[in-house]
């Protein structure tokens, strides 16, 4: 496939491009983009939709000249005459004659923004959804305010077939198709935080992407199941910005600053900043948490060619970490989440057990224009987690009336990981076909070093009054010069490089090749080395030019793996293991944004996994097969309704291992439903008013590997009203309406009824 892929980088060369790119600005009077503009070259079926900084741009568009017009609802449509060359790009700007604020009215009647997919992260270049062999979903930041959500767990729930969950480290991790991810990429660059979770005040967007993404992320962010793309709100030239403050249930109290100036005349030096303050307990007698974030973003356009982003992030917070329910083993005291009889809302630990973590992230980008058709893109990204302190309690029911509490003391704990990553895209043609080519390469290294104390308790019966654990009482057993500390390291290092090569054979086929090379070092605990390749295939075939697409892939992810010590002290040393996806399916865009979605079917097969036979010796020979359908709608029928609604089946069963044989993967539901519906009001007396309706279903999960402890099935129903005007908005959310009483995958209570109401203003 690498000699396939030279091929065509040589033929390039000598090839000239027969089509252009036109991009450009869109401004109001007063200087501010103009988002949500609707770009559109007659006579064509081609277009584009202006994004926040107020930018657009048209790929592949044929030599010669053209119209362009750029219209929006309510306002006066502009056009232009544009000449497009040959492998060259052409600039078009419109600035709008009405003003920003009428801008604004406008948009509160238009729902199209919702299933915009416009993305360069996904497949690490600018390809359409319907170009994409692959499957992700995106919920971008008018849904977040519309559903006023307030934690990182809410916007995952808005994505087809995704399932999130909290762990006790305090972390966030989501379940898709059957597996779960920790990891995350921040604007397609791995970033690692494990304990010290993600706030949602500075997203753009959340990019969900479907399968074993290895290829292209490597191990460190992609699981078998996916990937996670957490997009970042970028600065725009002009001056604006927003507040808004929320309050509600269980002392809820979170306020939001957004604010945007261009920092030179010549708005070549750019500002942004986020910064978010929250609080709210839990609807449990345990549970708080308390966090604030500061995000400076800063852009500077050092030439026509080359620009550079610098993107800061600190996060700082005070919060008990969640009990863990120890219950592993094949046979345990209950057969669901809902049969402890301690109570839903009741504890072992006082309030006072808060978790003091921070984290520090640095990321830097540089963009230049090589040539007419080769851009070179270089990213940097540094991550110091510090944990001084962090109590995550745990509870080991030993039966139906009696558990052993402890506490698990982490602190101090540093971690530091790092991440470089090129990227060379390119488009050109040979002969007749049209390729759109990336070449990466990408370092990732991190480094951890921890200090560890195991605090036993207490034996407790629950039929007889106890006392809670308190910070006092871990603090006296901390005291006794008998607790022993542990200390630990961990590291290692990951070099990559892989190549993409998506071939346009006719305007409608096209074909994705890529492949990864992976080199793995750990460099603890003896170190080893695990080299790994990675290999992609996908085919797309628009049956209907920009409206529909049939599509298929083949997709490969891989898991590291340490070596073992058998019994007979032998050293066995595994290979990666390895998940290979086969899927297909269909994917539309109907004009006008009336309806839009997916539907595909994936088998992701795993035949090399680690097992262990009675006698415990390790083999990698476990076969583990995950398959499931996956359905995704956005519609906006009718002006101001928006539907967003999504499902997934999945099953993921172990066909091949020693005890758990025909069992299911643990944290994994069959069954995840999402839906959303809302409606602006479009009676002129009633003008700014919407109401909004929608739920999340989630299947009944195991627990521990035998399937004896389940995660009991739950539906929960939401909605919001709100009122908006040409600078501020006002907004009511119930959530949790029938005050269902549900856990999520790993067994923590989730909130019971509660309310938001919130307040912003935009300048």
């Amino acid at each position: 496939m690498s000699r396939f892929l030279l091929l065509f980088l040589l033929l390039s060369v000598e090839a000239y491009a027969q089509t252009g790119t036109i991009r450009g600005t869109v401004t109001t009077s007063d200087g501010k983009p103009a988002e949500f503009v609707n770009i559109v070259l007659e006579k064509t079926a081609r277009g584009a939709v202006v994004n926040e900084e107020g930018q657009y741009v048209i790929h592949k568009v044929s030599a010669g000249t053209y119209t362009i017009t750029a219209s929006f609802t309510g306002l006066i449509a502009q056009k232009s005459t544009v000449t497009v060359t040959a492998g060259e790009t052409s600039s078009v700007d419109f600035t709008l004659a009405e003003d920003n604020r009428q801008l604004q009215e406008v948009v509160v009647r238009d729902d199209s923004r919702l299933m915009n997919k416009e993305t360069e992260y996904v497949a690490r270049m600018p390809l359409k959804n319907l170009e994409n062999p692959q499957v992700y979903n995106v919920v971008g930041k008018d849904l977040i305010k519309e559903q006023q959500m307030t934690d990182i767990k809410d916007v995952f729930r808005a994505a087809a077939g995704v399932a999130p969950t909290e762990y006790v480290t305090g972390s966030f991790a989501v379940v898709f198709r059957g597996f779960t991810n920790f990891d995350y990429a921040r604007n397609g660059m791995a970033t690692s935080v494990y304990r010290t979770g993600t706030e949602i005040a500075n997203l753009e967007r959340v990019e969900l992407i479907k399968g074993p993404s290895g290829t292209l992320f490597g191990s460190q962010v992609s699981t078998f199941g996916g990937a996670m793309n957490l997009v970042t709100k970028k600065p725009y030239a002009g001056f604006g910005g927003e507040v808004s403050y929320s309050m509600g249930s269980f002392n809820l109290s979170r306020g939001t600053v957004d604010l945007n100036t261009p920092l030179n005349k010549e708005k070549t030096v750019l500002l942004r900043f986020n910064a978010v303050n929250h609080q709210q307990n839990s609807s449990n007698e345990y549970g708080k948490n308390r966090r604030y974030v500061i995000t400076p973003s800063l852009y500077y356009q050092a030439s026509e060619r080359l620009s550079f982003l610098f993107d800061f992030e600190y996060f700082k917070s005070n919060a008990t970490r969640l009990s863990y329910t120890i219950l592993f083993a094949d046979q345990v005291p209950f057969k669901s989440t809902k049969d402890i009889r301690l109570g839903f809302k009741k504890s072992f630990f006082e309030n006072d057990l808060l978790s003091d973590a921070q984290a520090t992230k640095y990321f830097g980008q540089a963009k230049y224009q090589i040539g007419k058709n080769w851009t070179s893109t270089t990213g940097v990204s540094y991550v110091n987690e510090f944990l001084n302190n962090s109590f995550q309690p745990y509870v080991n029911w030993i039966s139906a009336d009696t558990a052993v509490t402890s506490i698990r003391l982490f602190g101090p704990r540093e971690r530091t990981y790092a991440n470089v990553q090129q990227n060379f895209n390119g488009s050109f043609n040979t002969g007749r076909f049209h390729h759109n080519l990336l070449i990466g390469a990408s370092y990732e290294y991190n480094d951890e070093t921890l200090t560890y104390r195991a605090l036993p308790l207490d034996k407790i019966n629950i039929n007889d009054p106890f006392q809670k654990v308190s910070l006092s009482r871990v603090n006296s057993i901390l005291a006794n010069p008998s607790t022993v500390a542990s200390h630990d390291a961990y590291g290692g290092n990951a070099f990559g490089v892989y190549v993409s090569d998506v071939i346009n054979w006719t305007d409608r086929l096209s074909t994705m090749l890529s492949l990864r090379y992976d080199r793995f070092e750990q460099t603890y605990e003896g170190g080893f080395v695990q080299p790994s390749l990675s290999p992609k295939l996908g085919v797309v075939y628009q049956v209907v030019k920009d409206q529909v697409s049939l599509f298929g892939n083949f997709m490969n992810g891989f898991r590291n793996q340490g070596p073992v010590e058998q019994p007979n002290g032998s050293l066995f040393k595994p290979k990666p293991v390895f998940a290979n996806q086969l899927e297909g399916g269909i994917k539309a865009e109907l004009p006008g944004n009336k309806l839009g979605g997916s539907v595909s079917y994936y088998y992701i097969g795993i035949d090399n996994a680690l097992r262990t036979d009675d006698a415990q010796y390790s083999f990698q020979d476990g076969q583990q097969v995950s398959k499931g359908l996956e359905v995704e709608l956005t519609a906006n029928p009718v002006a101001g309704l928006n539907i967003v609604a999504g499902y997934g089946f999945n099953e993921n069963k172990f066909v091949k291992a020693d005890v758990y044989e025909g069992k299911f993967e643990t944290q994994a539901p069959q069954h995840i439903a999402n839906y959303w519906l809302s409606y602006r009001l479009p009676f002129p007396t009633l003008k700014g008013i919407g109401l909004g309706f929608g739920g999340n279903y989630v299947g009944e999960s195991y627990f521990n590997s035998s399937n004896t402890y389940a995660i009991p099935a739950y539906h929960t129903i939401n909605a919001t009203a709100f009122y908006q005007k040409e600078k501020w908005k006002f907004g009511l959310k119930l959530n949790n309406i029938a005050d269902v009483e549900y856990w999520d995958s790993v067994g923590n209570p989730q909130f019971t009824r509660n309310f938001v109401a919130s307040f912003s203003f935009r300048f």
